[in-house]
C-alpha cells in the first residue's frame, strides 16, 4: 500500500493565458475567437518532507461548458472567478494521500459546496448559474498539477504510479457500492494499456466554420504559413481520420456537410469520419434519419462513419432519451454527457456504447470513467478540448495508455498554431501532425513528460498566489 508515498498541497500559483484563434471555432450554435487558459503550478510535500513541483493546464472552453445567452465574455469572467477561489481553496486542501484520492475527496466533497455558493452569489445579482461542467473544467489543471507533482516527487510517469504500490485504496474505495464489488482488489493500471505505442492516428476537426473547398474562399483568410482549405490539410499533414461538427438543428446542412467532407476525405485518402452534433438533437430519428439516407445514397461514406458523438443535451438526467435506435446503427460515444463515471451507468442503459474521456473533467475523473466503461464494455475514446501548450501533453498520454477506438482528436494546431511554439520545440511529434499521427517520443520519464525546464515559456504575472496557512 502506498500510505508513506502520501502528498499533500504547500503551495500553488494560477496563471491565465489569453488565446486568440487564427480562424473563428464553431461550438454548436457559438463561435469561438478568443480563450484563456488555466495554468497551475503546484507544489507538494510528502510526509517526510520530501518536495516537488507539477504543472497543470486546461482551456476554459466556455461555449463547450455553459451555452446560454449571457455573453462569452461574461461566462468566461466568471470561470475566471471560480478558478481563483479553486486556488484559495486547494492551497488549504490539508489532504495528504495519492493524487487520484485527494482529487476524487476535492471533487466529491468540496467542489459541490463551492458550487453552490458561488452560484449563490450570483444568484444575488440577477445572474444565471455557471454549471457543472463549467466547475469540472476550472478544477481540473489543479488536479492535473497535483498528478504531475507527485510523480516529479517519486521520480515516475503519472501512469506508473497507478498500482498498489502507490495508492492507498483499491478501485472500490471510489465507486458507489453497488458497483464497489466488482473493483475490489483492483487498481487503475490494470485497465491501462502496456505498453503504451509511441504513436497515435490524428483526427482533425472539420468546423461548421471550415472551409472545404478552394473556391469557398472569401479573400479574408489568414495569410501565413498554414493551411486554408481541408484538402491542403489533408495533404499536409497525412491525415486519415476528420470529425466533422454538425448543427444538429438543420437536417438538410447536416447532410450535405457530410456527404461534402466526405468525397473529399475518399479522394484524399481518408478512411474515417465521426460525426458530432454537439448537443443539440432532441428526437434520435434525426440522427437515424441522416444516417439511413447516408447508407441507401452515400454507403462509402455511411461506412466510413467510425462513431457518432454526443447528440444529445448534455444533461442526462434531465434528458433521458433513449439512444439505442442510434446505437443499433452507428457506435455512440458520450462526451458532455460523461461529467463522471455514474453518468456512464446510466447512459449505458439508454443505449450509449462509448464514451469520450477528456482531461478537462479532472484528471481523477477521466481515469474512473476510463476504469468503469472498460468494466462495462464500453469503447473508449478520447477528445480535444482544443488543447495547446501544456494542455496538449497529458491529453494525448491518456489517449495512448486508454486504448481509444482509433487514435485521438487534437486541433489546437487548426485553430491557435503559434501559441504552442515554446513547448513544440521540445516537443515536436506533440504538436505538428506528421502521417496522419502525433507522437509521444519527446516525452520526459516523471510527472506527464513536460520536460518543463526546457521549455522557453514566459508566463503572465500569476493572478492568485499562496501557500497553506
Amino acid at each position: 500500500m502506498g500510505l508513506n508515498r502520501d502528498v499533500r498541497v504547500d503551495s500553488l500559483a494560477l496563471y491565465f493565458l489569453p488565446l486568440k484563434t487564427r480562424i473563428p471555432l464553431k461550438f454548436g450554435p457559438e463561435t469561438t475567437t478568443h480563450a484563456v487558459c488555466a495554468r497551475v503550478r503546484i507544489d507538494v510535500s510528502s510526509r517526510s518532507g520530501d518536495k516537488a513541483a507539477g504543472w497543470g493546464e486546461t482551456p476554459l472552453s466556455v461555449a463547450w461548458v455553459w451555452p446560454c445567452e449571457l455573453s462569452y465574455d461574461s461566462r468566461l469572467s466568471a470561470m475566471e472567478d471560480f478558478c481563483r477561489l479553486l486556488a484559495k481553496t486547494w492551497s488549504d486542501f490539508p489532504v495528504y494521500g495519492h493524487p487520484m484520492e485527494i482529487g476524487h475527496t476535492f471533487s466529491r466533497e468540496v467542489l459541490p459546496s463551492l458550487l453552490n455558493e458561488f452560484n449563490k452569489r450570483r444568484e444575488a445579482q440577477s445572474l444565471s448559474a455557471m454549471p457543472w461542467l463549467a466547475a469540472l473544467v476550472c478544477s481540473a489543471s489543479f488536479d492535473l498539477a497535483l498528478f504531475d507533482a507527485y510523480g516529479n516527487l517519486h521520480g515516475i510517469s503519472v501512469f506508473d504510479s497507478l498500482g498498489a504500490e502507490y495508492m492507498n485504496h483499491d478501485l472500490s474505495w471510489f465507486y458507489d457500492p453497488e458497483y464497489a464489488q466488482r473493483f475490489k482488489g483492483r487498481y487503475p493500471q490494470e485497465f491501462l494499456v502496456r505498453p503504451v505505442p509511441d504513436s497515435l492516428p490524428a483526427w482533425h476537426l472539420v468546423g461548421g466554420k471550415d472551409i472545404l473547398k478552394p473556391e469557398d474562399l472569401k479573400g479574408d483568410e489568414p495569410d501565413d504559413d498554414y493551411p486554408l482549405v481541408l484538402s491542403d490539410w489533408i495533404a499536409r499533414d497525412g491525415l486519415k481520420c476528420l470529425k466533422i461538427k454538425l448543427t444538429g438543428n438543420d437536417p438538410a446542412w447536416d447532410y450535405s456537410r457530410i456527404v461534402e467532407v466526405g468525397r473529399i476525405g475518399i479522394d484524399s485518402g481518408v478512411i474515417w469520419l465521426s460525426a458530432d452534433f454537439n448537443c443539440t438533437v432532441l428526437d434520435p430519428a434525426y440522427v437515424c434519419a441522416i444516417l439511413d439516407k447516408l447508407l441507401k445514397e452515400e454507403p462509402r461514406i455511411y461506412g466510413m462513419i467510425l462513431y457518432i458523438e454526443q447528440p444529445f443535451p448534455y444533461d442526462l438526467e434531465q434528458h433521458r432519451i433513449d439512444a439505442h435506435s442510434v446505437s443499433a446503427r452507428k457506435p455512440l460515444f458520450m462526451d458532455e454527457s460523461a461529467h463522471d463515471w455514474s453518468f456512464l451507468a446510466l447512459g449505458r442503459t439508454l443505449g450509449w456504447t462509448g464514451v469520450a474521456l477528456k482531461t478537462c473533467k479532472t484528471f481523477s475523473g477521466a481515469l474512473l470513467s476510463l476504469c468503469w466503461a472498460k468494466m462495462a464494455g464500453m469503447t473508449l475514446m478520447v477528445q480535444d478540448l482544443t488543447n495547446p501548450m501544456l494542455a496538449q501533453i497529458p491529453h494525448i498520454q491518456l489517449a495512448a495508455h486508454a486504448g481509444t477506438i482509433m487514435g485521438v482528436e487534437t486541433n489546437s494546431m487548426q485553430f491557435y498554431p503559434d501559441a504552442s511554439i515554446p513547448e513544440a520545440a521540445v516537443h515536436p511529434g506533440l504538436f505538428r501532425r506528421v502521417g496522419g499521427q502525433v507522437r509521444l517520443d519527446s516525452l520526459g520519464k516523471t510527472g506527464f513528460g513536460y520536460r518543463i525546464s526546457e521549455i522557453s515559456r514566459e508566463l503572465p504575472a500569476a493572478v492568485w498566489e499562496g501557500s497553506r496557512r
